[in-house]
């Protein structure tokens, strides 16, 4: 990355893989703020921050719809655990409803994580893994997970209607239960999944359609609304400011 800017992100163990879906770390060691462009990428982020300039701050971020210019702060680590939308009934206990493109900050104290735990990456995983363990829940809800299970494998291209088919839980309650939990729809939220499963193809290069866009103006287009620039100028990824290339980049 970038001079001073390292980041690192890993899968969580096999346990976890229904609710979360990373837990990585990102350093700005610089002297100067690093602006980042966030995508749209379909989770929920937990973050644990302590910098030169701002104490230990724990923030709750929401699905993001729409491209988002962020500066990170000189002398900053930041640790995150990237949720996957079933962690919001089952680990969070909260609606994230109101949180649609923005966040809050949550008690210093939430989980029990204070700044001495941001020192080592490989110990906050393994803190992490094991806070998380402890608070799966007992029982889920088979529609839910079904469903989850065929959003992320179909990277959002199945229809509603297939999805509730194969759910059995009708599109109206599906919808009435992303709007409720997540503040969108499911159809938003799967545009958002396919959006994200392209990043991973123009990160190869690849800077035409390989999922079920209608054509190449339609997949500009979308890849313009979650990004805010077209294929060619996202691949080309100047200063490593979209933060989400740069690592499928490196993967």
């Amino acid at each position: 990355m970038e001079n001073g800017f390292y980041l690192k992100f890993i899968a969580p163990e096999n346990t976890l893989t229904d609710f979360v879906e990373y837990i990585g770390i990102f350093r700005n060691e610089s002297e100067k703020p690093k602006e980042v462009v966030v995508l749209p990428d379909g989770r929920i982020d937990l973050f644990f921050s302590r910098s030169a300039s701002n104490p230990f701050q724990v923030t709750l971020v929401g699905l993001e719809t729409a491209p988002k210019l962020r500066s990170i702060p000189p002398q900053t680590c930041t640790f995150v655990i990237s949720f996957k939308p079933l962690a919001v009934e089952y680990i969070l206990h909260t609606s994230i409803a109101s949180l649609l493109n923005s966040g809050t900050h949550l008690s210093p104290g939430f989980l029990d994580f204070a700044a001495d735990d941001l020192t080592d990456f490989d110990t906050f995983y393994s803190r992490s893994t094991e806070k998380f363990t402890a608070l799966l829940p007992t029982t889920i809800d088979n529609r839910k997970r079904t469903l989850f299970e065929l959003i992320y494998s179909s990277k959002g291209e199945t229809s509603v209607k297939e999805l509730a088919d194969k759910a059995a839980w009708s599109s109206r309650q599906i919808n009435r239960y992303f709007n409720q939990q997540l503040g969108l729809s499911l159809k938003a939220y799967c545009n958002i999944l396919r959006f994200r499963a392209s990043l991973e193809h123009i990160a190869k290069g690849k800077l035409f359609p390989e999922l079920n866009f209608s054509d190449q103006t339609h997949f500009i287009k979308e890849i313009k609304k979650f990004s805010g620039v077209v294929p060619t100028e996202l691949f080309k990824n100047k200063n490593d400011r979209f933060v989400l290339l740069s690592l499928l980049k490196q993967a």
